[in-house]
């Protein structure tokens, strides 16, 4: 399906019944990458697979900015009236997460963000050096996006009032002191480590991530529950 959203045509998939929740994949990837965790949180939730703008069937752009991706969602939740969504968010799409959390704090019920950074300095010396070289040869507006952004300062996080979990994996291209820092900046902030994998290997097309996130969103969904009878 697609709706015409902040001047940009979006697509995304739905799957199941219950608590809404929307899936956000990370850079230069689509919905797809959830396949695995749709099978699961379809059971129990209202699932919402969205590709974000110049990613898989959406509208293409010529450059990109996560302050125009967190519009996108804002005004996809807004013109279908999701009611308080939680939002799933991988790389770039918990960096939407967390932006939209903080410029929007009464927009959603909880969010869990997965490998992200504040600012393109977080990320380790030796992927920030190896985006750098393919972008020299690519000029792929992508990987600039990741060379010059975000740029969240950490009062923004203290402005968040949802819960939020931050994953990191032990061998991410973000250090966990990094998302240790990020998880105490928001007040219901929380973080869990995942040993032996690295940024993508237990969220893309993976089983890895539900056991890991279903009890955060469980306890979400029943705080959703409770605010609607």
């Amino acid at each position: 399906m697609f709706i015409h959203v902040n001047g940009i045509e979006i697509y995304y998939e739905t799957e199941g019944e219950g608590t809404p929740i929307l899936l956000l994949h990370g850079n230069g990837e689509d919905h797809c990458i959830f396949d695995r965790l749709v099978k699961d949180l379809k059971k129990n939730y209202l699932v919402y697979m969205i590709d974000t703008r110049g990613h898989g069937r959406s509208g293409k752009v010529d450059s990109f900015h996560y302050s125009d991706m967190v519009e996108d969602v804002a005004a996809f939740v807004q013109d279908l009236d999701i009611k308080k969504p939680l939002i799933y968010g991988f790389s770039d799409g918990g960096i939407i997460g967390l932006m939209l959390a903080a410029k929007y704090p009464q927009m959603l019920s909880g969010l869990v963000a997965s490998g992200v950074n504040l600012s393109p300095k977080d990320m380790k010396a030796r992927y920030r050096l190896l985006i750098r070289l393919v972008n020299a040869f690519k000029r792929d507006p992508l990987l600039r996006l990741m060379l010059d952004e975000p740029n969240i300062a950490e009062e923004e996080l203290e402005r968040i009032e949802i819960p939020v979990l931050i994953t990191v994996a032990e061998k991410d291209a973000v250090p966990c002191h990094t998302s240790k820092r990020i998880a105490d900046k928001i007040p219901d902030g929380r973080l869990i480590v995942i040993p032996r994998e690295d940024h993508g290997s237990y969220v893309i097309h993976s089983d890895k991530l539900f056991p890991l996130i279903s009890d955060f969103i469980g306890e979400v969904s029943a705080a959703w529950a409770s605010s609607f009878r």
